[in-house]
């Protein structure tokens, strides 16, 4: 409930008391049940800008490679061309646009290249990161984070900031440097997971928060590539 509804809402029993008349409750400002439920915030995003940008790229190559095929080829040209863009542009939309990990009070939902995951945060056993960033339910299920890519690079440089600055700090009698709200520096994708892993620990035992995962297969994907893979292995045998 927000600030300004807890202050619309009366005391129970402050309106009958004696001494104080005009305090009953206006008309439409009783609360509204289950409001307090509601996400604090709404979802969190989180996307691979790299994986955007190459999928743009991508997509604009294919389209302008097979738009010129179709109008200019002759004979079964345009019909293999489309066919193989049927097949590619769903797969580099589901391996680079696609991609996206959302969070709120009450669950994550990882959006990956082939399938959809929705896991209340009390489902939730750990979020792990290695050379993957993963996410592991109660049945020890795992699934990858396609739209959090472990960065090594980063992971140097953080390491790299963290020893000139232990070294600096051991010089000046300090502490080794953190970050401007006093977390250490962290790889950017490390430092999502450090929030994620903070979030499902708040939250885990919420009653919004329980549940089990699901998990669905994007078949507006799945349907045009494998339509596309038929046509074109089709068209290749008759051909």
């Amino acid at each position: 409930m927000s600030t300004s509804d807890q202050a619309s809402a009366s005391t129970p029993g402050e309106a009958g008391k004696p001494g104080k008349p005009g305090k009953a409750d206006k008309p439409g400002k009783a609360d509204k049940p289950g409001k307090a439920d509601k996400p604090v915030y709404r979802d969190r995003a989180y996307r691979s800008p790299a994986g955007l940008v190459g999928g743009v790229l991508l997509l604009g190559l294919f389209g302008w490679l097979g738009g010129d095929a179709v109008v200019s080829g002759e004979g079964r040209t345009p019909w293999l061309a489309l066919a193989s863009m049927l097949v590619a542009v769903p797969l580099v939309v589901a391996f680079s646009v696609r991609p996206a990990v959302f969070a709120n009070d009450d669950r994550l939902r990882v959006r990956n290249p082939f399938r959809v995951i929705e896991l209340p945060w009390a489902s939730v056993v750990s979020l792990r990161s290695g050379y993957t960033n993963e996410v592991i339910d109660e049945s020890g299920a795992k699934y990858q984070l396609w739209a959090i890519p472990v960065s090594l690079r980063g992971r140097k440089k953080a390491a790299r900031h963290q020893a000139r600055e232990a070294h600096r700090a051991a010089k000046a009698g300090g502490g080794g440097r953190t970050a401007p709200d006093g977390r250490p520096v962290r790889a950017e994708t490390d430092q999502v997971m450090a929030d994620l892993r903070e979030l499902c620990e708040a939250r885990a035992k919420a009653a919004g928060s329980q549940g089990e995962p699901s998990v669905r297969w994007a078949w507006e994907i799945v349907g045009p590539a494998v339509a596309g893979a038929v046509l074109l292995l089709v068209l290749i045998a008759v051909g």
